[in-house]
């Protein structure tokens, strides 16, 4: 690990031009089953960053997974929300010389708090606390939204077929199914629900599509940073609210359906409130459904990830058995919103 932070801190003495960078800190952050994750403090003498700087490296993992975004297009996905003005960390430097480390990576800054699901939604926040940070979460999200195509640093981002994002995940989901090359009949039965009642298409907007509790960093109750751009995409703003709403990121706290904090009224008044446009409860709840399917996808991917070879590791074996569970909500949930309709 010592000689991978003297490669980093060497690279980030020569982006800022510090006369020396002298490591202060540097492991493996937790979480990041998908890339590689780590903090590093760095002591700079001169430059334009002088003193103690906490940055965060990115770093490609030894595999990875179908819908992934690689470290430069991530990189510039960062730049865009930042610009933005969401609160997430400040995207500094790109590196794509794998002589450095091995891998491409890119450096941003390091936010305050804690990611840890467990530790917010089981926490001692009080009501107030919980409804001021679902609010804030709406608000990021509508910021995020005001990003819209076409961009041309965001060109490598494919529009959804025909301009409809819930046909489009559709059809992806069914071809990462038939890759899968196993039954699932409850995952093809719940894609033939979400085409048979997919909601109109409305405005393309760039989503976070990974914005959910265990993403985003928190520091007492204020929002740090929104963390993870790796499956950003055009598409439906209920896509991202249907993430960050579904019944899979609640950590325990199923009472409160935004991501196990608070209420989703809080959250989508939140969001009116920003960008000016009303949501459909029932598009989201769409979305909710659709996001079940598409995390019980990615759970499948991650497992053949480890039994094929590609990267030995528990985490992503264990991900893999948890696919049931989506599938045992999916059985639940669309027949609760065929009695609402």
């Amino acid at each position: 690990m010592s000689a991978l932070a003297d490669s980093f801190s060497n690279f980030i003495a020569r982006q800022t031009g510090a006369r020396n960078a002298r490591v202060i800190e540097f492991d493996k952050l937790s979480g990041g089953a998908i890339q590689d994750n780590f903090g590093l403090t760095l002591e700079l003498e001169g430059g334009n960053r002088p003193g103690r700087q906490a940055f965060v490296v990115r770093q490609d993992a030894p595999s990875g997974v179908a819908e992934s975004l690689s470290r430069p297009e991530e990189f510039r996905v960062l730049q865009a929300a930042f610009r933005a003005g969401v609160t997430a960390p400040e995207p500094l430097w790109l590196c794509e010389d794998r002589e450095i480390s091995g891998r491409v990576f890119y450096v941003m800054t390091r936010a305050s708090g804690s990611a840890s699901p467990r530790k917010l939604v089981k926490g001692d926040l009080t009501q107030d606390q919980r409804r001021h940070l679902v609010r804030r979460l709406g608000a990021e999200l509508a910021r995020l939204h005001t990003v819209r195509p076409p961009m041309d640093s965001l060109a490598f981002l494919e529009m959804p077929a025909g301009n409809n994002p819930a046909l489009s995940r559709v059809a992806l989901y069914r071809r990462y199914l038939e890759e899968i090359d196993e039954p699932h009949p409850v995952l093809e039965w719940a894609l033939n629900w979400l085409e048979d009642n997919a909601p109109e298409p409305g405005q393309i907007v760039l989503c976070h599509c990974d914005f959910r509790t265990g993403n985003y960093m928190v520091d007492g109750d204020e929002l740090t940073a929104v963390l993870d751009w790796e499956f950003t995409s055009w598409s439906d703003p209920c896509e991202d609210l249907g993430w960050l709403c579904c019944s899979s990121w609640r950590f325990g706290g199923d009472d409160c359906e935004v991501g196990g904090v608070g209420d989703k009224q809080d959250l989508l008044d939140s969001y009116r409130e920003v960008s000016g446009a009303d949501i459909d409860p029932a598009t989201v709840s769409y979305w909710e459904v659709m996001a079940l399917v598409r995390w019980a996808l990615i759970a499948l991917q991650q497992a053949r990830r480890h039994m094929s070879g590609e990267q030995r590791s528990l985490e992503l074996a264990l991900t893999g058995r948890m696919v049931a569970q989506m599938e045992y909500d999916l059985l639940n949930q669309i027949p609760e919103l065929e009695e609402r309709q």
